[in-house]
């Protein structure tokens, strides 16, 4: 899975939060030596998504995300980044994440809000 691809793990979801980290290699930098924001945007965005599947309700089969808003706060070179995302909003169409994405000395990188449509069976 793509995840896997970039080097994503979460080893924690489940009861409405989940945890995931990616190990930062010059393959995730931009042209200008710094993290680049697509892989910030796929580790929040898969952490959420890791959260979501562990939390769905009753009839729902899958989901899909829908929005996802990025605030970057910083940005790293090397080092791991950690993301932590939380359920703020289960409902039965609908859920929606907060994520915090912090580098390795616990400095916020990014604060996301994802937004997932769940798929009806």
């Amino acid at each position: 899975m793509f995840p896997g691809l970039v080097g994503i793990e979460v080893p924690e979801a489940g009861g409405g939060a989940a945890e995931g980290f990616l190990d930062v290699a010059a393959h995730h930098l931009a042209p200008n030596g710094y993290l680049h924001a697509g892989a910030v945007v796929t580790l929040a965005d898969t952490v959420s998504g890791y959260g979501c599947i562990t939390s769905l309700p009753e009839g729902a089969r899958g989901f899909t995300t829908v929005e996802l808003k990025a605030n970057f706060l910083g940005s790293a070179q090397k080092g791991r980044i950690v993301c932590r995302a939380t359920l703020v909003h289960g409902g039965r169409t609908t859920q929606v994440w907060d994520a915090e994405v912090t580098d390795d000395r616990g400095r916020t990188l990014a604060l996301f809000r994802c937004t997932q449509l769940l798929l009806r069976a």
